[in-house]
């Protein structure tokens, strides 16, 4: 008597426990989670494929720029990928300054425009790559 006894208790306990863990901490009526938290994020199509993301890059002091300085301070930055996984979109922000790529339909037509430090720029570059830089 006294095992069946125990087991009743154990079941009421478990049941109870069951009822506040379920109650507790209700999701929003739509099922989703208020915030989404991580280190990246990789949204991929139906093949797998990346076609867009956003991570934060660690610093580089030893990257070597196109300008031919070097040099990079940590960034975040966010790609918008293609479907044969060309980069079209690129939008990126550091401690001083950001910038966004805009790419056309082949390499390496796109536009640049960044707010670094104290400059700004735009840098239009035509299939051929001829490169027409705008700055105040």
């Amino acid at each position: 008597m006294k095992i069946q006894h125990l087991a009743l208790a154990l079941t009421i306990v478990n049941v109870l426990l069951l009822i506040f863990l379920v109650t507790r901490a209700p999701l929003p009526a739509d099922g989703t989670a208020p915030v989404l938290r991580g280190h990246a994020l990789e949204i991929v199509d139906d093949s797998g494929k990346v076609r867009a993301s956003i991570k934060v890059l660690p610093a580089n002091p030893d990257a070597r720029l196109p300008d031919g300085s070097t040099g990079y301070p940590e960034t975040v930055l966010l790609r918008l990928v293609t479907s044969n996984g060309r980069p079209n979109v690129k939008l990126a922000t550091t401690e001083d300054g950001s910038g966004l790529v805009l790419g056309g339909e082949s390499n390496p037509t796109h536009v640049q425009l960044n707010a670094r430090g104290a400059a700004t720029s735009v840098m239009l570059t035509n299939q051929n790559g001829q490169i027409q830089r705008i700055e105040p």
